[in-house]
C-alpha cells in the first residue's frame, strides 16, 4: 500500500513490506549468503562493514551483550586450538567487528552517512561481481546465480533507504 504521510511539512513516502527494518533484515541475509557463497569475484572481507552498518537494532544489540561476548569468546578459543575454514572467519570477524566497534562508529547506523558508505561499497561490490563474471547474462548463470541475486540486494537496500521508501 503506497501512501502519502504528511510530516514536518514534506511528503514521506513509504510501503509497509518495504519498511527500514524488513529492508535491514534483507540486507543482512544477503550479506550472511555473500560471506559464505561461492561463485562470486567479490572481495569478501568488504561484506563485513556492509553488516555492520545494515543489520538490525536486535541483532546488534544481541552481540553488544552478554551472548555476544560469549560467543566471540568461545569462538577466539576455537580459532586458538583449531583451524577454522575460510568460509567461517568472515563470520567470525563481522562479530568481533560489531563487538569492539566504538559508538561513533555504529553510531552510523540509519543516518545518512552510513546509508552513503554502504551503497559506495555494495556499488564497489556489484561492479567486482559483474566484472569478474563478464556479463550481465553471465552472472546468472547456474554457479552464481544465488551470489547474483545476493549482491543486487545488498545494493538495491541502501538505495531504498537513501530515496526513503
Amino acid at each position: 500500500m503506497l501512501q502519502s504521510k504528511r510530516g514536518f511539512g514534506s511528503n514521506v513516502c513509504y510501503y509497509a513490506p518495504l519498511s527500514s527494518l524488513n529492508l535491514q533484515w534483507i540486507n543482512t541475509i544477503s550479506s550472511a549468503i555473500l560471506m559464505l557463497a561461492n561463485g562470486t569475484t567479490i572481495q569478501k572481507p568488504f561484506l563485513v562493514p556492509i553488516f555492520a552498518l545494515q543489520a538490525p537494532a536486535s541483532i546488534i544489540s544481541w552481540i553488544k551483550g552478554e551472548y555476544g561476548v560469549w560467543t566471540a569468546f568461545f569462538a577466539l578459543l576455537l580459532r586458538l586450538f583449531f583451524d577454522i575454514p575460510g568460509e567461517l572467519e568472515l563470520p567470525f570477524n563481522a562479530l568481533l567487528i560489531v563487538l569492539v566497534a566504538p559508538y561513533q562508529i555504529l553510531n552510523l547506523r540509519g543516518k545518512l552517512e552510513g546509508v552513503i558508505l554502504s551503497l559506495t561499497i555494495a556499488g564497489y561490490l556489484a561492479f567486482q561481481h559483474f566484472s569478474g563474471a563478464g556479463s550481465l547474462r553471465k552472472a546468472f548463470d547456474q554457479g552464481s546465480i544465488v551470489a547474483t541475486i545476493c549482491i543486487i540486494c545488498v545494493l538495491a537496500v541502501p538505495f531504498l533507504l537513501l530515496i526513503g521508501c
